[in-house]
């Protein structure tokens, strides 16, 4: 009988550690809307402060996507859905070389569209989390001078203690499935390994 109540005693402590850890983790994460707007106002000050270098330099903004962007987007689950269901069809080795593919066209996207920006602002809306929320969405529009406001949602989720981001919709479409149609085409088309064939020649299109 002692014996058990020493088990008992010991599983409850270590629910107890294991509790306040989860806790205090919890607690140490930053909000998704903070993380958001601290991590976009860094961006678009490097973007007005180098406007006319990266004008002059076009290659120079993938430096900011590879520092500012990328470490915060859950390219693993962007690449996943983004592939639908024929991610379980692919080899491992496949998997790897698709999500190396479409990191390199998401850097090469997000750095055409990044020297547009300007003038352009990025409104944050609060977003209301319970304790243990895993996942969540964060509303935003992009405010332009002289022009409609651009809504945008983020998709994201915990990862590795910080929050990451799987998905961006604008204007209501979504960055990760707009590519699912033109991907599973490829792959009806030719295999997995004739998209990948497809993502690099495409990245090369989108940099020249």
């Amino acid at each position: 009988m002692k014996i058990l109540k020493s088990i008992v005693y010991m599983v409850l402590l270590a629910v107890l550690a294991t509790t306040s850890l989860q806790a205090a983790i919890a607690e140490s994460i930053e909000s998704p809307v903070v993380f958001l707007e601290k991590t976009s106002n860094q961006v678009l000050k490097i973007l007005r402060d180098e406007h006319d270098l990266l004008q002059s330099d076009p290659d120079r903004v993938y430096k900011i996507v590879d520092e500012y962007i990328l470490p915060h987007l859950d390219d693993v689950t962007m690449a996943k859905l983004a592939l639908g269901k024929n991610w379980n069809n692919a080899t491992n080795e496949q998997k790897l070389a698709f999500v190396d593919e479409f990191r390199n066209l998401l850097v090469r996207t997000y750095s055409k569209s990044l020297l547009e920006f300007k003038d352009q602002e990025i409104k944050y809306f609060p977003v209301a989390l319970e304790e243990d929320s895993q996942k969540t969405s964060v509303k935003a529009e992009v405010i332009q001078p002289g022009g409609p406001a651009i809504p945008l949602s983020y998709r994201m989720r915990i990862k590795n203690n910080a929050w990451k981001v799987y998905d961006i919709t604008i204007d209501g479409v979504s960055l990760v499935t707009s590519y699912r149609g033109t991907f599973t085409q490829e792959v009806r088309k030719s295999g997995i390994d004739g998209l990948l064939k497809y993502m690099r020649d495409k990245s090369r299109k989108v940099e020249a």
